[in-house]
């Protein structure tokens, strides 16, 4: 079996200190988040359904110079993922966004977004007594 290679890694912290169960990893393709001790549950998220990063610290992770990035993505099963009290969060959010753009390319998908204007047409206009078409 071919052993991944990981462009970031980190564990989850407290205080500032690695000193939790939970680890974090990026490769090319996939990031994965893996929690626990005696049993463990490994969550990944393909790189190319990811949908939108978010970086939030609060007044505590901003003194300990950690950060929570929210990864969220077209994934059934792990649709939010959070990568929680990671060290340098702006710069792994930048470096996660880059991987995400790779992969997008590599498969040459393009992301098209809906814009809902909140118009339902409920009935047909031109039947409607009070329709003025513009001018």
């Amino acid at each position: 079996m071919e052993s991944i290679q990981y462009l970031w890694k980190d564990r989850k912290r407290y205080f500032g200190l690695p000193i939790s169960f939970t680890r974090y990893r990026l490769s090319g393709s996939r990031i994965f988040r893996e929690t626990g001790l005696l049993n463990l549950r490994e969550e990944e998220v393909l790189l190319y359904r990811v949908r939108d990063l978010e970086v939030t610290r609060s007044l505590w992770q901003r003194i300990f110079r950690v950060g929570t990035i929210c990864i969220h993505s077209s994934d059934k099963t792990s649709p939010h993922l959070d990568l929680v009290s990671v060290r340098d969060a702006k710069a792994v959010k930048e470096l996660i966004y880059q991987q995400v753009e790779q992969a997008k390319n590599a498969r040459r998908m393009r992301a098209t977004e809906l814009v809902d204007d909140g118009f339902e047409p409920e009935q047909d206009l031109e039947s409607d007594p009070d329709f003025c078409p513009m001018e």
